[in-house]
């Protein structure tokens, strides 16, 4: 296999190339490099999309690309892309990319999801247009084979026992690990954020753009960072909806730790909205005051540790760390703050039944399972030793009880087959500056905290909107007036703010 120093002289020689096209190396010389350009172009079919959900006249086709970018000419692999075309063509200035969160997220459904918003938004300024990562959706898939009880939410975030013991969790992590090694194959050790990152140029080259703008959400904006980091001159308008810290030591497994603040920071706004007197005709007022909200919860997480409830799922009763996930869910939302009211009620009512949420009920697909654990430990290596995760999930239990360790717990990382292809790209300051970041304040998954470290490694770059709103995303999203209207000045006329800024609630 090409070594890791041997793709990055590689990578650079492609991009000098190319930037000398770009920057005109005589008149001659760079007609003939655009015909070479556009006959090695990727060709896309587009056909009206097919998929459930879709939007009228949006568009969908499969983009070939490498399948190991260090072998161009091996094996190929194919990803869904879809646009939906701007319908003001004498106002269109270019192509916008909508961006994921993850490692898991589809593109695809994401454009059907909020390209309606967003088209409304742009005025015709784009193409909107988007591709299923790797792993995800149509594109290629990978398996590990894995049991159908290894495929549970509650089980692939690997939570610790009642008592906080991770024995459990160790030997699932191995179990997976080794599945994942002897099925997985090429196409899983291929799912990495950098691979993601190259599929979104050579997207770029077969939409036949110089440059593109970006709406990224979560995960998604760590792709786009490291994009930008990548091929800078190739970016025009960069939005990072929701950042998570970059730290290329940790990558996602500093984000699965910060997630324990996030929840800290995010359950006051639950509390105030299950303590309002307006509960009380809805059945779902869980205190009367906000303080009471919270030992009321881990009250009742304890109980249903130590006496798991039946629930509407023959086989699979309410537990403690169900009880747990489902509140970390219900906190990226406040649409999904009655729901889950609903279920904290129905586990203290001795007569009542418990209906899970489908997240806690169903079993992933191998495939979507594989992905999830397949990009955080490609991406960069884990630690090893197990001991060390015990005492790190007891001191997280004790400093956020809310999360009881899960953020800390140790995973198949730990036990990877295969050390990372490539080193993480450290997210840096140098670059255009074209990126606007929005962030709420209260996010339960990138909070506060760890989105100023992506501001931070941005330095001049970026400029930081923060919006004082609870949930996970911004932009057309929490109906905050003043971030939409930020955003979508930024992407239709460039105009950014000139210093970090503000959003009241």
């Amino acid at each position: 296999m090409t070594s890791y120093r041997s793709r990055t002289v590689l990578a650079a020689l492609a991009a000098t190339a190319v930037a000398a096209t770009l920057t005109g190396a005589g008149t001659a010389g760079a007609a003939a490099a655009a015909t070479t350009r556009d006959a090695a172009r990727p060709a896309l079919d587009w056909a009206q999309c097919t998929h459930k959900g879709h939007l009228d006249g949006q568009q969908c086709a499969k983009l070939s690309v490498p399948l190991d970018y260090a072998d161009p000419a091996g094996p190929r692999v194919e990803l869904a892309v879809s646009r939906l075309p701007s319908t003001r063509p004498a106002a269109r200035r270019g192509t916008l990319v909508v961006v994921p969160g993850g490692p898991g997220g589809s593109g695809v459904q994401r454009l059907s999801q909020k390209g309606a918003a967003l088209a409304g938004q742009l005025a015709g300024a784009y193409d909107i247009v988007a591709l299923d990562p790797r792993g995800v959706g149509g594109s290629v898939t990978a398996a590990c084979g894995l049991d159908a009880a290894d495929r549970r939410l509650t089980t692939l975030r690997s939570w610790p026992a009642a008592d906080g013991g991770i024995a459990e969790n160790a030997d699932r992590s191995r179990r997976v690990a080794e599945a994942c090694a002897a099925n997985g194959g090429a196409e899983l050790r291929g799912f990495t954020t950098a691979n993601q990152a190259r599929d979104m140029d050579r997207f770029r080259e077969a939409l036949g753009e110089r440059k593109l703008s970006v709406w990224a959400v979560s995960y998604g904006t760590y792709v786009t960072a490291v994009y930008a980091q990548k091929f800078p001159q190739r970016t025009d308008r960069l939005v990072l909806d929701s950042s998570g810290d970059p730290d290329p030591k940790r990558v996602a497994r500093g984000w699965l730790a910060n997630m324990a603040q996030g929840a800290e920071d995010r359950f006051p706004d639950f509390a105030a909205w299950a303590a309002d007197p307006a509960r009380a005709a809805e059945g779902l007022r869980l205190a009367e005051h906000p303080d009471g909200v919270r030992p009321l919860f881990l009250a009742l997480a304890e109980e249903l540790d130590r006496s798991p409830k039946p629930s509407n799922v023959p086989g699979l009763p309410l537990t403690g760390t169900m009880l747990r996930q489902a509140l970390q869910t219900a906190l990226y939302g406040d649409a999904q703050f009655p729901a889950f009211a609903r279920l904290v009620r129905a586990a203290q009512d001795p007569g009542a039944v418990p209906e899970l949420p489908q997240e806690l009920a169903g079993v992933l697909p191998d495939s979507d399972a594989a992905l999830m654990v397949g990009v955080i430990c490609n991406d960069v290596a884990w630690p090893k030793d197990v001991s060390g995760y015990a005492r790190a999930v007891a001191a997280d239990r004790a400093a956020h009880p809310l999360t009881a360790g899960m953020p800390a717990n140790v995973t198949p990382c730990a036990f990877w087959k295969d050390a990372p292809a490539e080193r993480p790209t450290r997210i840096t300051d140098r670059g255009p500056s074209n990126i606007l970041m929005v962030q709420n304040l209260r996010d339960p998954a990138t909070p506060y905290a760890a989105s100023l470290k992506m501001r931070e490694a941005l330095g001049s770059r970026a400029r930081l909107l923060t919006v004082d709103h609870g949930g996970h995303g911004v932009y057309l999203g929490n109906g905050n007036a003043c971030s939409d209207r930020t955003v979508t000045a930024y992407l239709t006329t460039g105009e950014r703010p000139l210093r970090d800024s503000a959003c009241p609630s």
